[in-house]
């Protein structure tokens, strides 16, 4: 009996089904995500039971871990140990890495260096965008001229695997993975059936034949990675390109890791010829930093295992209208509201008919709650109109009594602080006893947030 086709309807967002369409999703609730989809059904055959005989048709295999041989792994060093960083010390061998971020963010951009850096390598890169000759336009700009670098312009995802196969790249890049296409798949490309299959195809290939295979995925207006989610639980590694479009620095973070640390980060500045390295984030994140002025202070946070300095900025002013502005830059918004409630229940700074800024330089994003008190500390400056001495640095977690919470590695911190010129630095009470031996900065500790302001207003 011949297979049956029937519609169903699929969520961009989150894969889920329904048979017949709505306009909200009823898994993640967004609104107008189900696109229509045509699947063919198997026609009903006679009921296969399990019983012992039919069982051991199909037996698999398994090895002990003990004589599972690793000695003869290495990781392929891309030449740039920022992105090695991230990567957790370079590309593994069978690996899938998913790279997604913004449009015009630079993901292309830093896959075409790459393959100049992995010169000894065979690489193959397929473009589903592209026609060959604008890649090597792009090329040609970016001083890239590996002689074993391949270009392949399909969207066929057998083809693909087809000429892997004959082939045997030492790397492939797939750029990107919206554009491929499964025959036997009754969707279009960019579909969550289509993206998910292709990726599934993808990785079998890299895992059979030991490839790394790079994958280059768009993000949707909300800035998410665009496909279902299973999509990043398929591959090994996530990494995620930030940074605003109009300034030129960009920050790599490794969202998901199996061969490394997770949240690791790489810093990278945009220029006429690519993405150049940059080594010392902290001196770049504060470049330019404004002396004796009030609303700035610095923090330090842990990306991954890299201690980095950042301005923060707070600006409060009256407001002309009935309801005062909220509004922040590189800061969870909610975050900044509770810290103004602390502030006014528990400190007596009062904000509540008053305009509130707050900007992270560099376009950095601080997602630590060690981020709270520099925080809190630059919006009472404002609110004071007196500045932080500008050899200070400040970093602590704010509880909801108004208490200064311990942070880890608050030894680190300080000793980066000290690295570039700082003296003074005001942390939590209860890290005191992490960073009594730091020779050559001031160490302060403080409970709350009144006695951190009171602890800073004594060194104007």
């Amino acid at each position: 009996m011949p297979a049956k086709t029937k519609t169903i309807y699929v969520c961009s967002e989150c894969g889920c089904q329904t048979p017949k369409w709505c306009g909200k999703c009823p898994e993640c609730d967004a609104w107008n995500t189900m696109e229509e989809q045509i699947v063919a059904t198997p026609a009903k055959t006679a009921k296969a039971t399990l019983t012992a005989e039919n069982s051991l048709s199909k037996v698999g295999s398994a090895t002990a871990i003990g004589q599972i041989d690793t000695t003869h792994e290495f990781r392929y060093h891309t030449g740039m140990r920022e992105l090695d960083r991230v990567l957790g010390g370079g590309i593994v061998k069978g690996a899938v890495m998913l790279v997604s971020g913004d449009p015009g963010i630079g993901k292309s951009t830093i896959m075409m260096q790459v393959c100049q850096q992995l010169a000894d390598l065979s690489i193959l890169y397929v473009s589903g965008e592209e026609s060959q000759r604008q890649i090597k336009l792009r090329a040609s700009r970016l001083q890239v001229n590996n002689e074993h670098l391949f270009i392949m312009c399909d969207t066929d995802v057998e083809s693909i695997i087809g000429y892997v196969q004959m082939t045997k790249p030492d790397l492939v890049i797939i750029d990107s993975i919206q554009t491929m296409n499964l025959e036997a798949i009754n969707s279009s490309p960019g579909s969550v059936t289509q993206i998910r299959e292709c990726t599934n195809a993808f990785l079998r290939v890299a895992k059979t034949l030991d490839i790394p295979f790079f994958i280059v995925g768009h993000v949707n207006k909300d800035g998410a990675i665009a496909g279902p989610k299973v999509l990043e639980h398929i591959v090994d590694a996530v990494l995620y390109f930030e940074g605003e479009r109009n300034m030129s620095y960009r920050i790599l973070r490794a969202v998901k890791n199996r061969f490394g640390s997770t949240n690791e980060i790489g810093v990278f500045e945009m220029g006429d010829k690519g993405l150049y390295e940059v080594e010392n984030p902290s001196m770049m994140m504060l470049a330019g930093r404004p002396k004796n002025v009030a609303g700035t202070c610095v923090t330090c946070v842990m990306e991954g295992s890299r201690p980095i300095l950042a301005e923060v900025q707070g600006l409060v002013s009256a407001t002309p209208f009935g309801n005062p502005r909220r509004m922040c830059t590189g800061f969870d918004y909610n975050r900044m509201n509770l810290i103004l409630a602390v502030l006014e229940k528990r400190a007596g700074y009062f904000f509540s008919n008053l305009d509130v800024y707050v900007n992270v330089i560099g376009g950095l994003r601080l997602d630590e709650p060690a981020a709270d008190l520099t925080v809190a500390m630059a919006l009472v400056s404002g609110l004071k109109d007196k500045a932080i001495p500008e050899d200070m640095v400040a970093f602590g977690e704010i509880g909801l009594a108004g208490e200064i919470r311990a942070v880890n590695r608050a030894g680190q911190r300080v000793a980066e602080a000290q690295r570039l010129g700082f003296t003074k630095c005001i942390v939590p009470y209860n890290n005191l006893k992490h960073v009594k031996d730091c020779a050559g900065i001031e160490v302060i500790g403080v409970k709350n947030v009144r006695d951190a302001y009171e602890r800073i207003a004594e060194n104007f």
